[in-house]
């Protein structure tokens, strides 16, 4: 069974990988041993973002009267609200084996492991091993949630997002260990729907990778909403004997203990490159990840990696990006090297929160002389009329050249809008661009261009 490509995992990596080799006229393989579509169509970012659709939806059934409508006493059965995210990921991933069909791609199901002279070997679920070789490997088997060794999970009292997606009932109270992308999303969904929920972070400011304008909002926002949320924080152990967990948290005053039902390890991912055949191959490692020259081909000719595997953002629109790159250079195209400095990040809990380039204070740190532009989203004429005025959009820019170095933004529906950031910083486009590009009125997008104009002195409505 000879291919020209094989992609272990169907992922957002893996998936977009194949689709693009086969448009490319590859004979094209996809190997995956559980679900297509991986962890995020199946067990990550489409799941989750259900879950947030029904906590926003039963939020606003219970204010109502906020929009001049008759007080609704809203409830709601948590197994259905569980049902509709699963319902919702498989029919994503019947839409990828319909993707497979449509581009004439072998799915094999079953656990993968390289080979020497470029070949797979593939165990089914009844143990029969068959053997497949292509000109070019691609591994794509992304990753799991990281256990640290003072929080094992055993799946019921200590668990990690995958559990989390399906508890079979909803929790009284839990505890949110990490405030990144992941444990914040949840900590937002569960406290919405009544959960008692507290949050541990390690670092002085929860979604520590944002700005830190930003992660203060976030953070006085999350907490008017209930949520109880300790920074400079880490949970030493967890004792599960009991009915609940109980929690033994390191602060800066001494220990403490907090108890619950459930307790929520968010504390970052593994890259899942272990009974893979990388040291047989000798593919080469470091830290848990794949080393991959800039067009992903690794330490051995003919296997490259791609996504969550390798030492780059392990954001799924990554993964894609890397994959389609991957080919083309493997066709021969003329390939743009990605860059990484202009990678979105993105936050679905309420509000929500997106940025792409430098906070301010990176900026500062590589020597920018720079203009900082904000604008509240109180001042948004949309937002006032949709009821979600909580956030603001922050840019920053080069003072000599206009060079926009970073976009920050927390608000509702800013995911939907960071990507005019994107394209323009793609563009290289200037802050006094962006002012005069005119935005329609009235929407919420109408802030960005006022918070360039912020950041020169032209702001209109504040």
């Amino acid at each position: 069974m000879n291919y020209d490509i094989i992609v272990i995992g169907s992922g957002p990596g893996g998936y977009v990988t194949a689709i693009r080799a086969a448009q490319l006229g590859f004979k094209t393989a996809i190997i995956e041993k559980e679900n297509l579509g991986g962890i995020c169509l199946n067990w990550g970012c489409i799941p989750t973002k259900a879950l947030l659709k029904s906590a926003q939806v039963f939020h606003y059934i219970n204010h109502a009267e906020d929009y001049g409508l008759n007080k609704v006493e809203g409830s709601f059965e948590f197994p259905n609200v569980i049902q509709r995210s699963r319902g919702v990921a498989n029919k994503m991933s019947k839409g990828i084996e319909f993707l497979m069909k449509k581009n004439k791609i072998d799915v094999i199901l079953g656990t993968a492991k390289v080979q020497k002279g470029k070949k797979v070997s593939v165990t089914d679920k009844d143990g029969k091993v068959t053997e497949y070789a292509a000109e070019n490997i691609i591994i794509a088997t992304g990753a799991r949630s990281r256990e640290l060794p003072n929080l094992p999970q055993d799946g019921k009292k200590v668990i990690g997002y995958r559990q989390a997606l399906s508890l079979p009932e909803q929790p009284k109270s839990m505890i949110v260990v990490g405030s990144g992308a992941i444990g914040v999303e949840f900590a937002d969904f569960y406290n919405t729907m009544g959960t008692k929920v507290t949050v541990v972070e390690f670092m002085p400011n929860i979604v520590p990778v944002e700005d830190e304008e930003i992660s203060k909002h976030l953070e006085k926002s999350l907490k008017k909403t209930g949520i109880e949320i300790m920074t400079n924080a880490s949970v030493e152990s967890v004792d599960t004997s009991g009915e609940g967990v109980k929690a033994t948290v390191k602060t800066a005053n001494g220990n403490i203990t907090l108890e619950a039902d459930i307790l929520l390890s968010a504390v970052g991912i593994a890259a899942n490159i272990e009974n893979i055949g990388l040291e047989e191959v000798g593919i080469q490692t470091d830290k848990g990840r794949v080393l991959v020259n800039e067009w992903y081909e690794t330490s051995v000719p003919g296997y490259y990696a791609i996504g969550d595997l390798i030492p780059t953002q392990a954001l799924a629109h990554v993964a894609s990006a890397e994959g389609i790159t991957c080919v083309e250079k493997i066709k021969g195209l003329h390939v743009e090297k990605i860059d990484y400095g202009n990678i979105p990040g993105c936050t679905y809990c309420h509000p929500e929160v997106a940025s792409v380039g430098l906070t301010e204070k990176q900026a500062k740190e590589k020597g920018y002389e720079i203009k900082v532009g904000k604008f509240p989203l109180s001042a948004s004429g949309k937002a006032t009329a949709n009821g979600n005025t909580d956030g603001f959009i922050k840019v920053i820019f080069d003072a000599k050249y206009g060079e926009w170095l970073g976009c920050h933004m927390i608000g509702e529906g800013v995911t939907d809008m960071v990507a005019e950031a994107v394209v323009a910083r793609k563009l290289e486009t200037t802050g006094h661009e962006i002012i005069k590009s005119i935005h329609p009125h009235p929407t919420v997008s109408e802030a960005i261009m006022e918070a360039a104009a912020a950041a020169y002195g032209e702001v209109i409505h504040i």
